[in-house]
């Protein structure tokens, strides 16, 4: 199953959820939401920095990616991005696929 990387940023209301039910809540009200797509919630860290979370993802496809997404940012609690992850066999497949490239200006 593909793997995902959501990043996410808590707005104020958002931290205030997070602050009164606590964060195994919001770990487990994630882990949920995967499911509800078809894939699982593989781990999920609390940081400091750029970013709040950083939850890693099993989901079936994009468009399960996508809908979790547009879901959790919909809320208006969370910004929410998300990075498809490869594998190191999927980049040897790619760089085995022969590509018609022109560069511009030439």
């Amino acid at each position: 199953m593909p793997k995902f990387l959501i990043t996410a940023t808590y707005t104020h209301q958002g931290l205030e959820g997070v602050r009164s039910k606590g964060g195994v809540s919001r770990r487990d009200a994630i882990a949920q939401a995967a499911e509800s797509v078809g894939g699982t919630l593989e781990t999920l860290y609390f940081a400091f920095g750029e970013h709040d979370v950083y939850a890693l993802f099993d989901l079936p496809d994009n468009e399960a990616a996508t809908a979790l997404i547009l879901a959790v940012n919909a809320t208006g609690a969370v910004k929410a991005s998300t990075v498809v992850l490869l594998t190191p066999e999927e980049v040897d497949a790619a760089i085995a696929r022969s590509v018609s490239y022109r560069a511009p200006g030439t």
